[in-house]
């Protein structure tokens, strides 16, 4: 019988735990679950016997894949993956998998309620803006930058879009409009949503140039990764104008910096949030199991993410 447990510092809620149970016990599987560990250990002495396992933003590193002699599979249950070492992964034979746009939704609409709460200058009372009529540009077109453009849809805003790897077709199917650089979306909006992946070539990528050719008034959303911002220059550029906001779902290394020397035009949740709603949990955690089963089942990888 494999055993499929779930490793979560930030726990699945209780219903999901359940269906994810009954999708695992109806395919003859054991389920055990580790929640609110706090150390690598506890996650290897979990994983001795299990052939698969579940996690959401818990790093599966190099000492946890070689400690785990009979694991077979791991699935990240969100889009990023970024916490799995995909090279020890392949080297140990397993197979790793995510599960694409099941948090899509909640992540952008947390964009908007950090939007707004900048628009609003952070509710404090004065005078602040609205969203109708302003440019929004999405920096990667993937399954939130679809939502993320639904959404300014119908807050009456103009929508633009950045992807070298979406075509402008599609982009404009979705009433998008995608421009040819970088810089001419930055160039063209007031608020820019991040969505890229954090890897070698984007790795504060988000600098000074970028920065500094937004329009006045601007404002820029990270709900993706803080290693994709330049963050010395961003303080360099923030404090060259006062008219711009940083408002982002992962609180930066120079956080401290940021709150002191830009108050009220920074704002960072305590914990990513992006995922954080109980609708995302279930589809994220339910989609996992049903990963993990038709993998045993038949072979199915079709959300494999590491080279065989």
């Amino acid at each position: 019988m494999h055993k499929v447990l779930i490793a979560t510092e930030k726990p699945f809620s209780s219903s999901a735990i359940r269906e994810i149970q009954e999708i695992i016990e109806d395919a003859e599987m054991k389920l055990e679950v580790l929640e609110n560990y706090s150390s690598e250990e506890e996650l290897i002495n979990s994983l001795a016997d299990s052939d698969a396992l579940i996690v959401r933003s818990d790093k599966v590193t190099c000492n946890v894949l070689e400690a785990a002699k009979n694991l077979k599979i791991v699935v990240r249950a969100g889009a990023g993956y970024d916490n799995l070492d995909l090279v020890t992964c392949t080297s140990n034979g397993v197979v790793a998998m995510n599960t694409p746009g099941q948090n899509s939704n909640a992540v952008a609409e947390l964009v908007f309620g950090l939007l707004i709460y900048g628009a609003r200058n952070n509710f404090n009372g004065t005078v602040g803006n609205e969203l109708r009529g302003k440019a929004i540009g999405i920096h990667a077109y993937g399954n939130v930058g679809y939502y993320v453009g639904k959404i300014a849809h119908g807050f009456g805003m103009k929508v633009f879009g950045y992807d070298p790897y979406v075509s402008n077709d599609r982009m404009q199917s979705h009433g998008v409009e995608p421009v040819s650089s970088v810089e001419d979306l930055y160039r063209t909006c007031e608020y820019i949503s991040l969505h890229i992946p954090a890897n070698d070539i984007t790795e504060k990528s988000i600098n000074k140039s970028l920065i500094s050719m937004m329009p006045e008034g601007a404002a820029i959303v990270n709900t993706a990764r803080k290693e994709i911002i330049n963050e010395d220059e961003l303080i360099e550029v923030m404090s060259q104008r006062d008219d711009l906001m940083y408002l982002s779902d992962i609180s930066p290394d120079k956080s401290d910096t940021l709150l002191e020397k830009f108050p009220g035009r920074v704002f960072f949740t305590p914990k990513k949030m992006g995922a954080q709603t109980h609708e995302a949990n279930l589809n994220a955690g339910i989609a996992a199991a049903r990963q993990i089963v038709s993998y045993f089942v038949s072979g199915d990888e079709t959300h494999r993410i590491n080279r065989q």
